[in-house]
């Protein structure tokens, strides 16, 4: 299983310098669990950026995973994880998604590097 954070999300959609390492495991979505915490992200961004039309594609796309909603456990869990490793929320919430669906992370967010269980992709500017 795989999740992509949200910093992997729009770099795909804007065919960023690493969107074709994020390519891969967006197009496998028999084996992709999308964080809801994620799909408001990338509205939000592409929403201000790109206009409505563009964010509702984005959405559209997403959804073809496997939709990981915001469950009781997974709060708890991405509480413990932000004290421990003092990430902020929707990062923790992220990242405890994947590791309750036994997936990998991948992404360019720093705030990532060197956890386990993630796979980080320096963002190129």
């Amino acid at each position: 299983m795989n999740v992509v954070d949200s910093s992997g999300w729009l770099e795909y959609f804007a065919r960023g310098t690493n969107a074709s390492f994020f390519a891969p495991v967006v197009k496998a979505t028999d084996t992709l669990v999308v964080p809801t915490v994620c799909m408001y992200e990338v509205f939000k961004r592409m929403l201000a950026q790109r206009g409505e039309e563009d964010a509702l594609q984005a959405i559209g796309i997403m959804s073809l995973g496997i939709i990981a909603d915001l469950t009781r456990e997974i709060a708890v869990n991405a509480a413990s994880i932000s004290s421990e490793i003092k990430i902020a929320m929707a990062d923790s919430i992220i990242l405890a998604t994947a590791r309750g669906n036994n997936a990998t992370l991948w992404t360019q967010d720093a705030d990532f590097e060197g956890i386990g269980g993630v796979q980080y992709i320096e963002k190129k500017s």
